[in-house]
């Protein structure tokens, strides 16, 4: 473990013994009796991100009070839905072993970028999903589930389905745009179908009117993000889709806050910094 004056660093495989791992790091404010903690999820399309996107924010949000568990979930070929498998694991474990880390079982958020927002939201819209649980606790565990008090997001991918479209649309003009990449290569190696990105899908949940837990949110976006902050190409609706999303989350009853950054500002501590004020608010 690694300590230092304002947080320790613990890596932990809450799948030992088992057949495979499933690591975490965990950033933990020093000198604090008992925190609550989030499960943090690092983005990539799904395929290409790692762990070690989440650590910097990580720090922030220790030094603020607020423990943070940088999850190492299965992703790329292994698609959809063993990522919300293993967060929903995650947060059962937390809950379940907090007290040997000093962490408030009581007090559990998930946050994500990115595609990792789109799989922190799906994980706590459907925290009782049987397929995202089907992974039991050790036996003796006490009994938990996976429900979260919070929601924290940058720039996240709230429809799988139509940023798919929106990527293929631009790939078929002249001139496409360099943000489109391989993004749709990656959909197809994580998603595989269309109908799983309208079935793992946030913002179709809510218009679908599926029963859903909409805890406090709050969203972070960059200005211009062409990759998160687009019109459905195949939607009726003249709205982005972050503003979209926060019309639907309030109209199923959620409380979600839609913070506006600076593009440039993306990778400082500018998005970090409100994440760490709402954690504190909704867990401390």
């Amino acid at each position: 473990m690694l300590e230092t004056s304002e947080f320790t660093i613990q890596d932990i495989d809450i799948l030992a013994g088992s057949d495979r791992s499933l690591n975490m790091r965990l950033f933990r404010p020093a000198g604090v009796d008992i925190c609550p903690v989030i499960v943090d999820l690092h983005g990539g399309a799904w395929v290409k991100g790692a762990p070690e996107e989440c650590y910097s924010r990580d720090e922030v949000f220790a030094k603020a009070g607020v423990a943070a568990a940088a999850l190492d979930f299965r992703d790329g070929a292994h698609g959809y839905p063993n990522s919300n498998v293993d967060a929903n694991y995650a947060i059962r474990w937390l809950k379940a072993n907090g007290g040997d880390f000093r962490l408030n079982p009581d007090s559990v958020g998930i946050c994500g970028q990115s595609s990792g927002g789109h799989l922190a939201l799906l994980t706590a819209m459907r925290p009782f999903d049987s397929r995202y649980t089907e992974i039991p606790l050790p036996v003796g565990s006490p009994e938990v589930d996976a429900t979260v008090k919070c929601i924290g997001l940058n720039w996240a991918v709230v429809n799988p389905l139509s940023r798919y479209h929106n990527a293929l649309k631009g790939r078929a003009t002249d001139n496409p745009p360099a943000w489109i990449d391989d993004i749709p290569e990656r959909h197809d190696l994580y998603w595989k179908t269309e109908e799983a990105m309208a079935e793992g899908n946030p913002m179709l949940a809510l218009e679908r009117g599926d029963d859903v837990m909409t805890p406090p949110v709050i969203w972070v976006q960059g200005k211009p993000d062409l990759i998160h902050d687009y019109r459905d190409p195949n939607g009726t609706q003249e709205l982005n889709e972050p503003d979209r999303f926060v019309k639907n989350y309030r109209a199923a009853g959620g409380e979600i806050e839609l913070v506006v950054i600076a593009q440039e500002g993306r990778s400082s501590i500018t998005s970090a910094d409100p994440l760490a004020a709402f954690f504190r608010k909704q867990l401390l």
